[in-house]
């Protein structure tokens, strides 16, 4: 994967996608469709020829485009960032284990399998996801605690779509690093991820 600001600044803009449609299923017990398809779909994008390609192009990211924005310039969402950094430290942890690497291919891999029947966005589909992400993710600590309304998050199809979107957070985690992002990088690079950023919603107009 090429080590761009591209490629970088998609890469977040994945993550934060991610956690604020978390954040919303927590909260609201609902979250935008698209987004969430958009989402769901990278994780079977396993040796996609581009960054953006794993999300079906530039344009189904623009919220989390405008999220990364938002939190460049003017960090004032520290519940985000909080869940954006919780991902990006579990993907850390995770490139340590490559036998639960190895699970979750497999599992993808099997939901590759049965899309002919069961679509990314049907419930079979998302409760396998948060299969993968219970039986992997959730057993490296600390784990991510989501907060939310209690009747949202009791309610099984949100857990599973919640865990699902996490696995996805992790995924777009994994082409952060990829792409040469780490903590130094959002240290040193930050001006460049926002140009990149705001040129790609600007693409989008």
């Amino acid at each position: 994967m090429p080590q761009t600001d591209h490629d970088r600044a998609i890469a977040l803009a994945g993550v934060m996608q991610a956690v604020d449609l978390v954040r919303n299923i927590a909260r609201r017990g609902q979250a935008n469709a698209d987004d969430t398809a958009t989402c769901l779909a990278s994780l079977l994008q396993i040796d996609a020829a581009s960054s953006a390609a794993i999300y079906g192009g530039v344009a189904r990211l623009r919220t989390g485009l405008h999220l990364l924005e938002q939190q460049i310039d003017h960090p004032r969402d520290m519940e985000l960032t909080r869940y954006a950094v919780a991902l990006l430290g579990l993907e850390r942890k995770l490139a340590r284990r490559p036998e639960l690497l190895a699970a979750i291919r497999a599992g993808v891999e099997e939901v590759i399998r049965n899309l002919p029947h069961f679509p990314v966005d049907h419930g079979n589909t998302i409760a396998r996801f948060a299969d993968l992400y219970l039986n992997s993710l959730s057993t490296l600590t600390p784990r991510i605690m989501v907060n939310g309304d209690p009747a949202h998050l009791n309610n099984p199809d949100n857990t599973n779509r919640i865990r699902a979107l996490l696995l996805a957070g992790v995924r777009a985690a994994i082409l952060w690093r990829q792409s040469g992002g780490s903590r130094l990088t959002l240290l040193l690079r930050r001006n460049p991820l926002l140009r990149e950023t705001r040129r790609l919603l600007a693409s989008l107009d």
